[in-house]
């Protein structure tokens, strides 16, 4: 991009950035970390490795092979290889090991001694036989010494042989007196050079091997590294090994410290962090399938020796060609199906793919080679401009490390012409079926991996998988799809390769844990995965040091670690990236302002990168932009919602998408626009389901429809439309005393505007669904009282009696007598609704028994009950009668009408006849207190009055009164124990 970069105090300049990047390094907690400096013998695991077997830890049997001039030693030595037997018929010696014995036999198969032919094993009936063939003329010697057998083997003696040898020919010992050589180190700033000065001219091997430099001589020493200065430079740890005859070095750098070997005389001087020095004489790899089967050969003056190694950081074998100087090695890597040639400042290292690999010396000449020929190309492949073998883009150092610089490249073939050779060599292999070997498709899919594309790598490598199902257990198998899967953006898919065990203890596979982490919005988990793998970070391509480190210092932003971010922004800007790539880390920066306080710097980088045509940058630059202008005022809600609903299907996948959703919720609830938040943030649930934003998102949307619908925010809303919000989002009713509440709340709003079936449905299921004990006999007291006002008494008596249980409170079971006893009157079962009754004086069951009376026709009854319940109402006659009372005053003076009660009409008479002016239904009043003798009461007249008496609207309107109450003191109570949030 062009435009100019956003101000930053903290950036480094350009021509700093190398200076600083270490400085960086080790000054934050959460990015890499140079490791620990020490100077110790190399772990036990680097040891002569075989070609076939490998050791077992504590194997009964070691074997042992020494070579002089006259003769060759090889030893049994362990409790198993004490107890071998040998015999010997003709050409022939048979090593006899009891059962148990796990010998490893790879130096006698790979270099057998002088005088060896063949080497050959099979069980017996006792244990384990080890056949040697001697070649013509050869003899052997067995005997014990030592806690071991030995078996002495002396070449066929030739004239040639017997003859002697010239002086020059005999190469002197190198190892000085005492067997201990002093190594001169020294630093020159980040520079260290070390000195191994033998006793004469030693054979060496110098190369690079898992992020490690090794020197292996050919002869046995201990090393004297006491004069090491404490800082090592750029070195992070130096480790040694004497084998049986060679010497080992091991040297952990990062891969940008340059190697370089100088031989003077008999002294072999490595330098580490000087200039980047290239081979002098290049040691050139053939092809040979003229001699024999196919092997390839190459031409190292003065090669004497093969070593073969363990390597301690990935745990397989390789050999190291050491050479006497002049300084020549191998000037690229050549990475063939069955094995592997790395390139070297000295010498040569060959790694084994195939087990049964060989790597012999004869003269000036290393040949490689299998017993049945190396596979070098499969037939049907495009042919080569030239007549190298094939190289295949070989394994990284570590499971989860993307090695960019090395797969991508395509040679002098182009893109195509490379694509096309991995492609027909993968298919040929993929033929083989699930026995055959996953090279070549592992080579196509680290190619496709280097170059980008990343689809057609996971199908590649889903395919393997399918096929090949043991590779789901090999861990770079595991941390190349993981790493491709990342690259597209398939981060939950990715996850799952990540969390397989074989990558477990992999550095490189926790920075890919941690970019995935942040991603998803588990920045805890995030930070942890960073600093577990941050010795790994340098061995990655600059672009994705950067994206680390960037999503680094994201973690630590959002965990209150500002000073970590910003180191590790430093780290990030520090790298030789694009402007994209620069573009992710000033938008961290803008979040790092904005938590600072500092709001109008970060709106202004913010908009800036809001403009960059890449959806990745843009989209969460614009989001906290809107974000802040909304906040101070200086953008409308309506142009917010526009903006952030937009960004909703710009760019989905990961927490930016949640980040949008959260945002929109926001504003839509402080607008009152209810459905449309609450369906935002509904949709966050379906979205990265397992993310903490996405369930901190979820929390936010249970919270809001508490509420709604718990705190009185929803009572703004028309009944039917609440009840509409409710119904489709009814998934979010809290479990328990609060959900009961929530849902009694909008019933009762829906009884004040007689929405009795809705009503009834709301308490139905919840009764039904979600309540037991007596939160379901509350709720279906409820319930009886809305079937009862919607005239359906059989339904009432059913939630009466569906919602029986024992240790009610004494209030409750008062009023449920009373539903009960009017249900069944309006079933006409009125001596059950008296007994259910009993002797209850409450002014509810009053009434009840009243009804009852009424309904009996029994007159007399049912005007004393409605008189009694009137009481002496009559004393405050300036206080108009309610709507209820003027009911039950008809109707006590219509019963005594009917019973022909004078004296008790004539009572009622004389103390309610002045309110009948002031009355709601004067006519009714007069008719019913008229005297009986008075002529004055027509059939007409009375059963106008008896019509207007209606006490059931009374006890309607007594009932939506106390439904009215009951929902303001649970909306105090909510709002009391919200803690003033219920807004």
């Amino acid at each position: 991009m062009s435009r100019p970069r956003p101000e930053s105090p903290k950036a480094p300049n350009a021509p700093a950035f190398g200076q600083r990047s270490r400085a960086v390094l080790k000054a934050t907690t959460a990015a890499v970390a140079a490791g620990t400096i020490a100077v110790s013998p190399i772990a036990a695991s680097i040891a002569q490795a075989g070609s076939e077997t490998q050791v077992a830890a504590g194997a009964p049997v070691e074997v042992r092979v020494g070579v002089n001039p006259d003769f060759a030693r090889v030893e049994f030595r362990g409790p198993l290889g004490i107890r071998a037997g040998v015999s010997q018929s003709g050409q022939t010696v048979t090593v006899h090991l009891p059962k148990g014995a796990q010998p490893d036999l790879g130096r006698l198969r790979v270099d057998p001694p002088p005088g060896v032919s063949g080497v050959d094993t099979h069980a017996s009936a006792s244990g384990f036989d080890i056949v040697l063939t001697l070649e013509k003329g050869a003899s052997s010697k067995a005997g014990r010494a030592d806690g071991a057998v030995y078996l002495n083997l002396f070449p066929p003696k030739s004239d040639a042989a017997a003859a002697p040898q010239p002086v020059a020919m005999t190469r002197a010992d190198p190892v000085p007196a005492g067997g201990v050589v002093k190594v001169a180190a020294q630093t020159d700033g980040e520079q260290l050079t070390l000195r191994f000065p033998w006793a004469a001219p030693a054979g060496a091997a110098v190369f690079r091997r898992a992020g490690a430099v090794f020197i292996v001589f050919d002869a046995r020493a201990r090393l004297d590294l006491a004069g090491a200065p404490r800082s090592l430079g750029a070195v992070h740890r130096i480790s040694w090994l004497d084998g049986a005859d060679y010497t080992v070095v091991r040297i952990e750098a990062p891969p940008e410290v340059s190697v370089a070997a100088v031989s003077q005389g008999p002294t072999w001087t490595v330098v580490l962090g000087g200039p980047r020095p290239q081979p002098d004489d290049a040691v050139k790899i053939e092809r040979d399938e003229q001699t024999g089967p196919p092997a390839l050969t190459a031409a190292l003056t003065g090669a004497t020796k093969v070593v073969w190694l363990t390597d301690p950081a990935i745990g397989d074998r390789f050999a190291a060609v050491t050479a006497m100087g002049d300084v020549h090695g191998v000037a690229r890597e050549h990475d063939f199906v069955e094995t592997r040639i790395l390139k070297s400042l000295q010498g040569m290292a060959v790694e084994a793919v195939a087990p049964d690999v060989r790597v012999a010396i004869a003269g000036d000449l290393v040949r490689i080679e299998r017993p049945g020929g190396l596979s070098l190309s499969p037939p049907g492949v495009i042919a080569h401009s030239d007549d190298t073998p094939i190289d295949l883009p070989h394994a990284a150092a570590l499971p989860g490390l993307v090695d960019t610089a090395n797969w991508s490249r395509v040679g002098r073939e182009g893109f195509l012409g490379r694509y096309r050779l991995l492609e027909d060599m993968a298919s040929v292999e993929a033929a083989k079926g699930a026995e055959g070997p996953v090279t070549a498709r592992m080579a196509l899919a680290r190619f496709l991996v280097g170059m980008e594309m990343n689809y057609e790598a996971i199908g590649v490598l889903d395919l393997v998988a399918k096929t090949n199902p043991s590779m789901l257990n090999d861990p770079e198998f595991r941390g190349l799809r993981g790493a491709a899967r990342v690259m597209a953006r398939r981060y939950k898919e990715a996850d799952n390769d990540f969390a397989s065990p074989t990558v477990a203890n992999d550095p490189a596979s926790n920075l890919w844990r941690g970019y995935i982490d942040v991603q998803l919005g588990n920045y805890a988990d995030a930070r942890k995965s960073f600093v577990s793998g941050s010795r790994a970070i340098d061995l990655f391509s600059p672009k994705w040091k950067a994206r680390f480190s960037v999503a680094h210092a994201q973690a630590a932003l959002e965990l209150k670690d500002p000073g970590a971010a910003r180191s590790l922004l430093a780290y990030a800007l520090a790298q030789d990236i694009d402007a994209p790539e620069q573009l992710h880390a000033y938008l961290v920066e803008a979040r790092m302002f904005e938590a600072s306080g500092d709001k109008g710097r970060a709106l202004a980088v913010y908009q800036a990168v809001a403009r960059a045509p890449l959806d990745d940058v843009a989209t969460p630059a614009l989001l906290r932009a809107t974000k802040i202008q909304y906040d101070q005022g200086t953008m409308k809600a309506g142009d917010a919602v526009a903006i952030l609903d937009s960004l909703r299907y710009r760019w989905r996948g990961d927490a930016t998408e949640l980040d949008v959703i959260r945002s929109l919720g926001e504003i839509y609830l402080s607008q009152g626009r209810y459905r449309e938040a609450l369906e935002a943030l509904r949709s966050a649930g379906q979205r990265l389901p397992d993310s903490p934003s996405a369930q901190a998102l979820q929390a936010e949307l249970a919270d809001a429809f508490r509420k709604l619908f718990l705190q009185g925010q929803a009572d703004g809303l028309q009944p039917i439309q609440a009840l509409a919000l409710f119904l489709d989002f009814r998934e979010l009713t809290p479990v328990g005393a609060d959900g009961d509440e929530m849902v009694r709340r909008l019933a009762r709003r829906l009884i004040d505007v007689d929405l009795l079936p809705q009503a009834a449905e709301l308490l139905k299921y919840q009764a039904d669904n979600r309540l037991d004990g007596v939160a379901k006999a509350q709720v279906s007291t409820d319930l009886a009282a809305v079937y009862l006002m919607d005239q359906q008494p059989e339904k009432a008596l059913d939630a009466i009696w569906g919602s029986r249980t024992t240790l009610l409170p004494n209030a409750l079971n008062a009023q449920r007598r009373v539903l009960e006893a009017r249900a069944l009157t309006g079933l006409g079962k009125y001596d059950n609704a008296l007994e259910i009754l009993g002797k209850d004086a409450a002014p509810e069951a009053q009434d009840a028994r009243a009804e009852v009376f009424w309904k009996q026709k029994d007159w007399a009854k049912a005007g004393d009950a409605y008189a009694k319940r009137l009481g002496d109402r009559w004393k405050t006659a300036t206080t108009p009668l309610t709507g209820e009372e003027e009911s039950k005053l008809i109707r006590a003076g219509v019963a005594f009408s009917l019973a022909g009660d004078a004296k008790s009409l004539k009572q009622l008479s004389d103390h309610y006849t002045g309110f009948i002016d002031h009355a709601q239904a004067p006519d009714a009043l007069r008719v019913a207190l008229a005297d009986l003798d008075g002529g004055t009461l027509t059939p007409q007249s009375f059963a106008k009055a008896v019509t207007q008496a209606d006490t059931f609207a009374g006890w309607v309107a007594g009932m939506k009164q106390h439904f009215r109450d009951a929902a303001e003191k649970a909306l105090q109570t909510a709002q009391a124990g919200g803690g003033g949030n219920a807004g």
